[in-house]
């Protein structure tokens, strides 16, 4: 029986963990959450996990939260090729410290990025006002700057000559706000040359397929007003970024 996975590809965590098991062919039963139609708190995805976020694992009678563990859980399980978690000590170190530290960095900021050019506005009607944008974008440039000139520096991918885990998640927390329009690998010659070897990795086609669903944000307006946004979600949404 194979594994399922619960699964938005709105969300960065969820594409993150698709396409790695996509990449290793990794067999499992998609699940789909709509988190815009608040399936997260229906009863039955309660029963499945309690923290109401996606990606949710479930392997026979366990059940597994959080992205990075669940990457890390199916590296080992199913013996995926050393590079994506190097058994190397210094080099899976290198893995585990770039993403302890996107968590508060890339994917908050370019979350927030995401959520004020895209999300808020179409639930609200409404632009965020100018200053918080400017903000939002300044401290996702700052991280940018971080990732270029400590984790990845001259090296093709973050460990090195191998794509890994690392290299995984952070594309896919950088393409979040650039589906919203906003060209973070303008003028950014490494991190661009960069993406173009991690989309080379992974299989342009399969990179493409899971980020379609983000490269749309125009038409969020229309999806909330088609599904009917419930109330409490639109609310929770509204006082997320107040």
């Amino acid at each position: 029986m194979p594994l399922e996975l619960y699964l938005d590809l709105h969300s960065q965590p969820c594409r993150s963990v698709f396409l790695f098991a996509q990449i290793n062919k990794i067999p499992f039963e998609f699940k789909a959450v709509d988190l815009s139609a608040g399936e997260q708190y229906g009863e039955e995805f309660g029963k499945v996990s309690i923290i109401r976020r996606v990606p949710v694992l479930k392997d026979g009678d366990f059940i597994l939260t959080e992205s990075i563990a669940i990457l890390q859980y199916l590296a080992a399980k199913h013996h995926t090729p050393d590079n994506w978690y190097p058994t190397d000590l210094q080099k899976r170190a290198r893995v585990d410290e770039f993403l302890s530290w996107q968590h508060t960095n890339i994917r908050t900021h370019g979350s927030k990025v995401f959520w004020f050019r895209g999300v808020m506005p179409a639930v609200t009607g409404a632009p965020v006002p100018k200053e918080k944008m400017d903000a939002a974008v300044e401290d996702l440039n700052a991280s940018l700057k971080t990732f270029e000139d400590k984790f990845l520096q001259s090296r093709p991918f973050i460990i090195g000559d191998k794509i890994s885990l690392a290299d995984l998640v952070a594309i896919v927390e950088i393409m979040q706000p650039v589906g919203t329009g906003l060209d973070v690998f303008q003028g950014r010659p490494a991190l661009s040359a960069w993406r173009d070897r991690v989309k080379k990795e992974i299989g342009v086609e399969v990179f493409d397929e899971a980020h379609k669903v983000i490269m749309n944000v125009d038409t969020l307006a229309q999806t909330f007003e088609n599904k009917g946004l419930p109330e409490f979600l639109k609310l929770k949404i509204q006082r997320m970024f107040n």
